[in-house]
């Protein structure tokens, strides 16, 4: 199973200065109040809304920013317009399949942005199902390797925890569930004794394409453009 799929996933550190951590606090803010006002404000109850906490913690957001931002979904601050969830679907260099999620109270300004990066950079955003047939909704967990446990064990343990599919690379593997699996494979390992660093939904690609050199330079020049867009969640492709 090992190595079968590989999520492609495009996310994105941000560095350490203070306006791209100000940024990517904002949009954890957003997934986080999201999530409470979906599910509920407590994250033992919620687990979209833990997933969304836990990713904010491992970017060190503020416990007072993660706060107010539950309290925002749950209605308890009233502050602004309705926030939405949409998916935007492109065709980037090579041909390249790219969804775009995004967080916006504001849908025409969002979807006006997001095509204008497309259209500069040269390439299309396309109308909804025409990259999306191309992907499957997975949940994905990250576990780095403990000291002393073989890439063999480590898969053994996995799978006894209920994982679809996995891949392993630079000492870590990530694991593959169906979506509704994902809150108790992650139960599973961590009665294990695995660390998990990282989860939360994804998209696989079923088919990959890949890039030249030159197509290359292109795409990450129009994933960094993408990322510093304010609405912009996280970008997945097929490569």
């Amino acid at each position: 199973m090992s190595g079968h799929s590989h999520w492609a996933g495009i996310k994105r550190q941000k560095g350490l200065n203070d306006a791209k951590r100000g940024k990517v606090f904002t949009k954890h803010a957003t997934m986080i109040t999201v999530t409470a006002r979906d599910g509920g404000g407590n994250p033992e109850m919620n687990f979209q809304l833990r997933l969304a906490i836990d990713r904010a913690r491992l970017d060190n957001m503020p416990k007072d920013g993660i706060d107010r931002a539950i309290k925002k979904g749950t209605g308890e601050l009233k502050d602004g317009a309705e926030i939405v969830e949409i998916i935007y679907e492109g065709v980037g260099p090579g041909g390249v399949m790219m969804l775009i999620k995004t967080t916006t109270d504001n849908r025409n300004r969002t979807v006006g942005e997001v095509k204008s990066i497309f259209t500069k950079a040269g390439y299309k955003l396309g109308e909804m199902g025409s990259a999306m047939w191309n992907f499957k909704k997975v949940g994905s967990l990250s576990i780095a390797t403990p000291a002393g446990m073989t890439q063999e064990t480590l898969e053994e343990k996995a799978i006894d925890a209920g994982a679809e599919d996995m891949s392993y690379e630079d000492n870590a593997l990530t694991v593959y569930t169906a979506p509704e699996e994902l809150k108790s494979v992650q139960e599973n390992l961590e009665k294990a004794g695995l660390k998990i660093e990282d989860a939360g939904f994804d998209y696989l690609p079923l088919q990959k394409a890949s890039l030249s050199a030159d197509e290359q330079v292109a795409y990450d020049s129009l994933l960094e453009t993408l990322d510093d867009q304010d609405d912009v969640q996280e970008i997945y492709d097929n490569l």
